[in-house]
């Protein structure tokens, strides 16, 4: 069982920095690089850039909640609703790495 989890590709897991700016501030958000390869997909779908994705979910995010404790965390969940909605076909799957 783990060998599927254990054999995948060290790249999938390479943490990536990128620089961006949300709502006019510069940040750096750090994620493993199969979650960039998600957002990205999600980004693409919507019509948008990666980095006005971003921006427009911290907007939306705040205009709900306030500030997000841990941005880092709720992009990566995003990435998993996508998955989730992919699989259940309410969602375009991701092309193949």
């Amino acid at each position: 069982m783990c060998e599927i989890f254990a054999g995948q590709q060290p790249n999938r897991y390479t943490p990536i920095t990128r620089r961006i700016r949300l709502n006019g501030q510069s940040t750096s958000i750090r994620l493993e690089a199969a979650f960039w390869a998600i957002l990205d997909e999600i980004a693409g779908s919507q019509g948008l850039s990666t980095p006005k994705f971003i921006s427009t979910l911290h907007s939306e995010v705040l205009e709900l909640h306030g500030e997000a404790a841990n941005f880092t965390s709720l992009l990566r969940c995003a990435a998993l609703v996508h998955l989730g909605e992919a699989e259940a076909g309410n969602a375009a799957p991701l092309a193949a790495e």
